[in-house]
């Protein structure tokens, strides 16, 4: 029986590949993607959402939620790693809708169509969830599962030198998801940008006759060459791609049970994960964190995951 979940993003190149492996992994039933601000704003969010899909056309289409500026979003983006839209630049068509729907609401009614059943994957921060769970707390143990790809343990930030963009870019709605009573497994930097993939990754790629391929092959270029360029690596890492592996693969992870919290107000320290880690914690465990990973078999997932998307957009 497939897993129902709810792919919660903010479309850069990274998550457009994990919608790709997302929408036609047979083990799962994407009830829908929603969109957030983060990688890029609001507005292109909503339109990177649609365009992904769109280009896909997957036999059943999800619903789509769309993202709602929050209010104290930073000046800063992902653009410099992703391209000007989001997604290299390319200029997909977005289909246009009659009937936008926020995301949280879109959250919300599918939660309550099926009661214990729907995980929500948080690849971007994490506004959407955060106020689906502040208008209605009702839903809180009516969620399966919550699993976060962001956030450091003991690895520097990519946004700030301690702070994971996702957490960065909206702290207050992560600390208030780390603290609500929800079942939680997080993906840090640790684990996800240890996992990378060189150049030859192009070739292990479906074709480019096929609707995934076609877009895979237009905008992982343009992740290597910016890797390469403004980071100094000669590789690049699929941060969520790995996060949704290790929700259809959790045994290729190492998971250790901790107590997280997130910082809200420092001036250095915006949106920095600690962990108490002390001899004799004060913090009461909250979620469960991957702390290693099978390198090689997460990689080989990511990559099966993405041929498979191929051969179902022949």
């Amino acid at each position: 029986m497939s897993r129902k979940i709810i792919l919660d993003c903010d479309p850069g190149i990274d998550d457009a590949v994990a919608i790709t492996m997302a929408l036609f992994d047979p083990r799962l039933d994407v009830l829908a993607v929603t969109a957030t601000a983060g990688t890029v704003d609001a507005a292109q969010a909503n339109t990177n959402t649609s365009a992904i899909i769109s280009k896909l056309d997957p036999a059943r289409y999800p619903r789509i939620g769309t993202a709602v500026a929050p209010q104290d979003a930073p000046v800063v983006d992902d653009i410099h790693l992703n391209g000007p839209d989001g997604l290299a630049g390319c200029g997909f068509p977005s289909a246009t809708r009659q009937n936008d729907h926020p995301s949280d609401k879109v959250m919300a009614d599918l939660i309550r169509r099926y009661p214990g059943d729907v995980t929500i994957v948080c690849l971007g921060p994490h506004s959407n969830l955060a106020r689906m769970l502040r208008r209605d707390p009702m839903l809180i143990p009516m969620i399966d599962k919550v699993v976060i790809s962001g956030g450091t343990v003991a690895h520097s930030g990519n946004a700030t030198a301690v702070a994971e963009m996702n957490f960065f870019f909206d702290p207050l709605s992560a600390q208030e998801v780390f603290a609500s009573p929800t079942t939680k497994s997080m993906v840090p930097l640790d684990v996800t940008d240890s996992i990378t993939f060189g150049l030859d990754l192009m070739e292990k790629l479906p074709s480019e006759n096929s609707r995934a391929g076609e877009l895979l092959h237009k905008i992982l270029p343009y992740k290597f060459r910016v890797s390469h360029q403004k980071l100094g690596r000669e590789v690049m890492p699929l941060q969520d791609a790995v996060t949704l592996v290790s929700l259809l693969e959790p045994e290729l992870f190492q998971w250790e049970e901790m107590a997280g919290d997130v910082e809200v107000k420092g001036t250095l320290t915006r949106g920095m994960t600690l962990f108490d880690r002390r001899l004799r914690p004060e913090w009461k465990e909250n979620l469960e964190v991957a702390r290693r990973a099978s390198t090689a078999d997460v990689r080989d997932a990511i990559i099966r995951g993405l041929r498979y998307a191929g051969q179902q957009t022949s």
